[in-house]
């Protein structure tokens, strides 16, 4: 059961992954980018989500074994979020970027408390004996 719930997140992930990161990838480098736009106008766009497919299936077939990599990568997202969430705790209560919107008290309370359980869940990971 483990196994099928890994592969069907990966087989819903891998999709929205590509495209996420080919609008991540576009809009950095200022291309131009959507799904909606022409392969001549967003060439560049189309061409990031090509190459990562292409890559995302050769996992397959150079001997990475892709239940594990979606457990480590759930692994590494739960240790990375932690601090994550922190970051954005810190840019939610900053006037200068938020202006009138910071954060209020209580989900500054509720996000710490978010982030302080998620940072014991990854200590829990690395401390308890396997």
């Amino acid at each position: 059961m483990l196994a099928l719930g890994l592969i069907g997140t990966g087989v819903l992930a891998v999709p929205v992954l590509i495209g996420s990161s080919a609008y991540a990838v576009a809009e950095a480098l200022k291309w131009h980018y959507g799904l909606g736009a022409r392969l001549r106008r967003a060439a560049r766009f189309y061409a990031v989500i090509v190459a990562a497919t292409v890559a995302a299936t050769a996992f397959n077939y150079v001997g990475i074994n892709i239940v594990d990599a979606l457990f480590w990568s759930s692994v590494i997202n739960g240790v990375l979020a932690p601090p994550l969430m922190v970051v954005i705790l810190f840019v939610a209560n900053n006037p200068v970027v938020m202006g009138r919107c910071v954060n209020g008290h209580w989900l500054n309370m509720l996000v710490g408390l978010a982030a302080a359980l998620m940072f014991a869940a990854a200590l829990g990971l690395f401390l308890t004996p396997s």
